[in-house]
């Protein structure tokens, strides 16, 4: 890109708005708080910003999913309403949306008319692509009537790239040790599974599919998980032996 440059004011309110998003990603929040943090540090990284929102995109329909205020989602839903607007046109085509909406008209009547009404001169949209799960845009609403600047354009460029790194990269962190924990939790239950198939083939004489037929009929016939069934039948054989 070229244009006016960035400057170091404005890469130190982008680091700042980083810095405080990382920290927030770092307490584990759920997904919605993520993003209203996404929505409220780029309103302090981008200048002329005064409200912002997210729009996502899940299975071909659009839907905001986060916002720092109500009237941002009012001109959301009339993009959305309208099947067209600069919010809808970032996120299918990858490429970031800068207009003043002094000359919107022609090209979104719906949503520039409902953006005049509350008060939206500008309007800034970024792509914002993180997994199957989070695709859409990022939106900047400004009350002045600037257009935002080129150098707007790329510092939300700039900020987008390592929010969509961030947030991939905190899902796969949390997507793994959910893995974890279901491993974890797997093998405690084979291991109980497998005592109590011991203790029922030492017992009784059978072989292996015999003690697990039991405990499957038993699991069956009770309506309780078969982990359950065999940790039970552990803890009884041993409050048995110790009485």
């Amino acid at each position: 890109m070229t244009g006016e440059p960035i400057l170091p004011e404005h890469l130190d309110e982008l680091t700042a708005a980083m810095a405080d998003l990382t920290g927030a990603l770092e307490t584990e929040p759920a997904d919605g708080d993520i993003l209203d943090a996404v929505c409220a540090e780029a309103l302090r990284a981008i200048p002329g910003a005064d409200m912002a929102s997210i729009t996502a995109i899940r299975d071909g329909e659009p839907k905001t999913a986060a916002s720092t205020d109500e009237r941002a989602v009012e001109i959301d839903q009339a993009q959305y309403a309208a099947g067209a607007g600069p919010c809808l046109q970032a996120a299918e085509t990858g490429e970031i949306v800068r207009v003043p909406l002094a000359t919107a008209g022609a090209a979104w009547p719906e949503f520039t008319g409902r953006a005049q009404e509350l008060g939206v001169g500008s309007y800034l949209a970024a792509p914002l692509r993180v997994d199957e799960r989070l695709s859409g845009a990022l939106n900047l609403f400004g009350y002045g009537d600037h257009g935002f600047a080129e150098t707007d354009s790329r510092l939300l460029q700039l900020y987008t790239t390592v929010v969509s790194f961030g947030l991939r990269t905190t899902r796969r962190y949390h997507q793994a040790r959910q893995r974890a924990v279901e491993l974890e939790a797997a093998m405690r239950s084979r291991a109980v599974i497998e005592q109590a198939k011991g203790i029922l083939m030492a017992v009784h004489r059978i072989s292996a599919d015999d003690a697990m037929k039991r405990l499957v009929t038993e699991s069956q016939r009770t309506n309780v998980k078969l982990r359950d069934i065999a940790a039970r039948f552990v803890e009884d054989l041993s409050s048995t032996k110790s009485s």
